[in-house]
């Protein structure tokens, strides 16, 4: 891909991103759809989504900022119902799908139906998250998705790798495919589990923040790389390794943190926003090799496939939801008795997304013996329809869905007396320390500067119980809101001054930098103490 049509990539998909913000909407739905429309304006770039890019490139990124933001401890928690969605389902998909796919198309070999299955069994978690954020999920089911977001792309590459070989002609057996899969995954979390111990003692070694981040943007494609090398799974590595750094974040320092934070929240943005958009662009590369099939007979398969997909991931979330508790006492009494509304979600939320598409465009052309790989331009073709087909159906759908079964949202009541009782406590550890280091006369204070490291601490401690506490009637704010938003006031009214002066050459450039990076701090303390 040439630079020009990148950045108009870059550029546009981030445009109608940070539009989908102002609509009801979801970014991901907006975008592929402007992709649709896009890719058949005259003038625009032909974009075909390259797996070489993708795979290596844009995947592990993706895989590690979604790691790195999840918590292990939830994971390990829901740990039964991941590993039954991220392995069980996918394989079960691959399955189905597969043969369904070749009793519905003639003339379709089974192993290329079965690697049509490996190639849309794995859902896109990200867009179900992205699309259920706005109502709000309750956080289990928040994690379950996740959780199989992270894994089942391993195991969907692995099957297609396995039925591949299958359909070139190079030898494949049940056998051989299961020590395959375990090879991969095995190996996978033993690279990530090697890398990820040294990689955080680099992290929290490293004292300057611009090498850390360095370091930082450069660990999912080491991990990804290192894994593949040895013929392991990548994405399992980069999740142990994210998972593992993000359950440590808190020994790296606060000016990493800070910065870290906000280029991976720009990374992830562009690089999301693209694989989206880049979904609506295939459309004209999808159709180009059907002309050997009758339109109504292509739209017929591809109807049929996806209402295959929609159906066996209802099929399989229901006995892995109920039939555990029926097998397992232990079960029974451990976890509460869960309802059908919380698996139909589930269910629903199975969109598929890039990495489908990318794997799909990585079949080859030919098979041994140099024939053309059998139905392979079909299998493009029914791939990006089922990829469109649950982004739009079910993306859509699914917001008002989980307001029409009135799931229980998060309790925010109770998140935030959680947060008040935590930050109390805290905040009695913060003055004892105070006072010890205070009895020490080598750390001896002016009353006033202890008076204002007492108040910095009291403000604290109370920001989080006005949140529950008393509404101002007339702003509708609360005492900590009002104080945040006197704080910022008062930070901007200093900020025009000093530009003020540096226009009037009274300071430099550089000492009006210095002066603005202490408001901002100060300022992106207040905000965060506010949020």
């Amino acid at each position: 891909m040439h630079f020009l049509p990148l950045l108009l990539l870059v550029a546009g998909s981030a445009t109608v991103a940070g539009a989908a913000r102002r609509t009801p909407v979801p970014a991901p739905l907006l975008l592929v759809a402007v992709g649709l429309v896009v890719s058949y304006l005259p003038g625009v770039p032909h974009y075909e989504l390259d797996p070489e890019i993708v795979l290596p490139l844009i995947l592990p990124p993706l895989l590690y900022t979604a790691a790195s933001d999840s918590s292990y401890l939830d994971l390990r928690a829901q740990l039964r119902p991941v590993a039954l969605l991220s392995v069980g389902y996918v394989l079960f998909a691959t399955l189905v799908v597969g043969w369904a796919a070749y009793l519905i198309v003639p003339g379709l070999s089974l192993t290329a139906a079965l690697v049509l299955g490996a190639v849309v069994a794995p859902p896109d978690a990200v867009a179900a998250t992205a699309v259920a954020r706005r109502v709000g999920l309750p956080s289990r089911i928040t994690t379950i998705l996740q959780g199989e977001s992270l894994v089942n792309d391993a195991t969907a590459i692995t099957a297609y790798r396995v039925a591949l070989a299958a359909t070139v002609g190079e030898g494949a057996s049940w056998t051989g495919g299961i020590v395959e899969f375990l090879v991969a995954a095995v190996g996978g979390v033993v690279v990530g589990l090697l890398l990820m111990v040294p990689i955080h003692w680099l992290r929290t070694h490293l004292k300057e923040a611009l090498l850390q981040n360095t370091l930082s943007l450069l660990i999912p494609f080491v991990a990804y790389g290192l894994a593949e090398w040895v013929h392991a799974s990548g994405v399992l590595a980069v999740v142990v390794v994210g998972l593992y750094l993000g359950y440590r974040n808190w020994q790296v320092d606060f000016a990493t943190r800070l910065q870290e934070e906000a280029v991976w929240k720009m990374v992830a943005f562009l690089l999301e926003s693209a694989v989206f958009a880049l979904i609506g662009l295939q459309l004209p590369v999808v159709l180009e090799g059907l002309d050997e099939y009758e339109g109504a007979s292509a739209t017929w398969y591809a109807v049929a496939v996806f209402l295959v997909v929609v159906a066996t991931r209802f099929v399989w979330v229901y006995p892995a939801t109920f039939l555990p508790r029926i097998l397992s006492r232990r079960i029974r009494e451990r976890e509460d008795n869960p309802t059908w509304k919380g698996p139909f979600v589930i269910s629903w939320a199975g969109m598929r997304g890039v990495v489908s598409l990318a794997i799909a465009f990585s079949i080859p052309l030919t098979v041994h013996g140099g024939d053309d790989f059998p139905g392979r331009n079909l299998i493009l073709f029914l791939t990006f329809t089922t990829v469109i087909g649950t982004l739009v159906i079910q993306g859509l759908t699914l917001p008002p869905l989980i307001r029409v079964l009135k799931l229980p949202g998060r309790d925010q009541q109770a998140e935030t007396l959680a947060e008040a009782n935590a930050q109390a406590q805290a905040s009695r550890a913060a003055e004892a320390r105070l006072d010890e280091l205070l009895a020490d006369e080598r750390n001896e204070l002016p009353p006033p500067l202890q008076d204002r490291l007492r108040a910095v601490l009291e403000r604290r401690r109370n920001a989080v119980w006005e949140r529950l506490g008393a509404i101002n009637p007339v702003t509708g704010e609360s005492v900590d809101d009002t104080y945040s938003r006197l704080s910022r006031e008062m930070i901007g009214a200093e900020r025009a001054v000093f530009v003020r002066l540096r226009d009037g050459r009274y300071i430099d450039d550089e000492m009006l930098r210095t002066l603005l990076r202490r408001l901002d701090l100060e300022e992106a303390a207040v905000y965060r103490e506010a949020s």
